[in-house]
């Protein structure tokens, strides 16, 4: 959460911001507006996390994620809301919650009336009181039931979809209870090694004990700005990070044989897992805490080498780490390529490392426009097609870390407002926040992200989670419908749901990539299914699925404005419809 060379930024950030800031919707009007109706929904329950006024130790800044899952495959999307705790006044355990009050994971089914229901008594996801992280999802024992990972300080959990909105506890039953002390963070499913299981890659942040750690104002890493604050990370052990092989009836830990935990010296945060060098295996993208980024690349033989260096996405364009939240995957300039964002600290723009091919990357937020916005710290992150045009437009949520430092330097609010870029199609973003709607300009110190579509209307709505409030919904009331496409996967050979699956879109002369994530944002976990603007092309004229292992499914002339499930063909078999 530390911003680093900050100050090497600022003469670009205004160089940059000026020659771009007028050219906010000159060329025609922004459709996007979007409309918090968490309250109306019924998304009240507020997400715990530390103190309000003050956060005395890092183990209360960082925040959680939130999932949108259809968890009883009705085809609506229904809504995971993480939490975590709050320590005694003037104390270093945690509060003892009276009955019926404990902060809870939260689980909201979907209504289909624009309301949700919770559900989360019964549904066995609110057993664990903690410090919770991230979450993930996938179908590991390929039942087609998707079941969640959570990633904890101190004891992570898998949770085994049961059917009937009813899950369980299997992480000790499937090997995964691991070490207990340890601080998760970011985590995916994947399946490396293309068997059609999904194991698991189980990002951790630093090792930090409560008994010990530094008070703030203690130490060189417990300040900023001349405002003591809680320490850390940086002063603090950084860990390691985990990889499990799924054998089918357990998780083996592989860290070592596989060169994961071979990587050190980062305090690793989000986590996506995609084929970032189109070599049909899946890599894994780590974004740092005022570290390198780790790319880990899939050798294809169970193993992984670290490239982000000599990839071009270690750093930023200036050769300084950040300090790396939440991380974004889409084809944003349409040459058939994923590229990334990676979202950081105030004072600091977002990364937005283009993909050149051959797993090589270059960041282009400064030509790009992104330097028009850096007042904020920023987590969850997407690259949706808000308004359907066809090109990936870029939406973040920000928020302090330092409640505390509002009161003497007040450019630095606790509690911050949303931020949209439009993507104009020609390699530039324009900052269009102001013309998003109250939903962007409400400020609240957000975390997680999760993007999809809840209410079924053909655009894409965002889940975000809020430090000590009950989260927002963020509904996309676009004035304005262009056309669409959504992919749903379902694998025979590869994994059931397709993760990692690269899915590339022709319509109307033009190719844009997607992929099928696990994880994504800040710890969260966005809709399976890919979702693709269209513009004014009435269908896709062809879809290609490149599976786990280089198994390829092509279907063509599929009619716009609905969702379509592809299934994985034998090798050579051509779907058409």
């Amino acid at each position: 959460m530390v911003p680093l060379a900050t100050l090497s930024l600022a003469g670009l950030v205004l160089a940059a911001s000026l020659s771009i800031w007028s050219s906010v919707a000159a060329d025609d009007e922004w459709p996007v507006h979007l409309v918090d109706r968490a309250a109306d929904a019924g998304l009240t329950r507020p997400s715990i996390y530390g103190g309000v006024d003050r956060k005395r130790f890092i183990l209360e800044a960082n925040g959680a994620g939130v999932a949108l899952i259809d968890v009883d495959d009705d085809g609506w999307l229904d809504a995971l809301v993480l939490s975590g705790t709050r320590l005694r006044e003037d104390a270093r355990t945690a509060i003892t919650w009276p009955a019926g009050e404990a902060p809870t994971a939260r689980l909201y089914r979907n209504r289909r009336d624009g309301t949700f229901e919770d559900v989360t008594r019964g549904s066995g996801l609110d057993r664990k009181v903690g410090w919770a992280s991230g979450v993930c999802a996938g179908d590991y024992d390929n039942d087609g039931r998707l079941d969640l990972f959570v990633t904890y300080y101190g004891h992570n959990l898998l949770y085994r979809n049961m059917g009937g909105g009813r899950f369980e506890d299997h992480t000790d039953a499937r090997g995964l209870g691991g070490k207990a002390d340890r601080w998760g963070s970011g985590c995916t499913f994947i399946d490396y090694d293309a068997d059609g299981r999904l194991d698991l890659f189980v990002a951790n942040y630093l090792t930090f004990s409560l008994d010990t750690a530094p008070n703030p104002g203690e130490g060189p890493n417990c300040a900023w700005r001349g405002v003591s604050v809680n320490c850390g990370p940086k002063g603090l052990p950084a860990e390691t990070n985990l990889l499990y092989r799924n054998t089918g009836s357990s998780f083996v830990d592989v860290s070592d044989g596989s060169g994961v935990s071979r990587v050190s010296g980062r305090y690793s945060m989000s986590a996506i897992a995609a084929d970032l060098d189109g070599d049909d295996d899946v890599d894994i993208y780590v974004a740092a805490d005022s570290t390198a980024a780790i790319l880990y690349r899939n050798n294809g033989d169970r193993t992984f080498t670290d490239v982000a260096l000599e990839s071009g996405a270690a750093y930023n364009a200036l050769g300084a780490p950040q300090a790396g939240m939440g991380l974004g995957v889409a084809d944003v300039n349409a040459d058939g390529r994923l590229d990334l964002v990676k979202t950081h600290f105030a004072d600091d723009i977002p990364a937005l490392y283009q993909a050149l091919g051959r797993g090589l990357f270059e960041d282009v937020a400064l030509p790009a426009g992104l330097a028009v916005e850096n007042r904020f710290v920023q987590w969850g992150v997407g690259l949706p097609d808000l308004d359907n045009d066809g090109w990936p437009d870029l939406l973040y949520v920000t928020g302090n870390v330092y409640p505390e430092v509002e009161a003497r330097l007040p450019q630095y609010p606790h509690r911050s407002p949303r931020v949209v870029f439009r993507n104009r199609g020609d390699g530039r973003f324009e900052h269009i926040s102001a013309l998003s709607g109250p939903g962007v300009a409400a400020a609240h110190s957000s975390r997680g992200a999760a993007f999809g579509d809840v209410d079924n209307d053909g655009d894409i709505d965002v889940l975000v989670m809020n430090m000590n409030e009950p989260p927002s919904l963020l509904i996309n009331t676009a004035r304005v419908k262009h056309a669409w496409i959504g992919v749903r996967l379902r694998g025979t050979a590869a994994n059931r749901r397709g993760l990692g699956s690269t899915i590339r879109v022709t319509a109307g002369g033009r190719t844009q990539s997607r992929v099928v994530l696990s994880q994504s944002s800040y710890y969260s976990h966005d809709e399976l299914a890919v979702h693709v603007g269209l513009g004014g092309v009435t269908q896709a004229d062809r879809v290609e699925v490149r599976w786990p292992g280089g198994d390829v499914t092509v279907v063509e002339a599929l009619p716009a404005n609905r969702m379509h499930e592809i299934a994985q063909l034998p090798a050579g078999a051509r779907s058409r419809r």
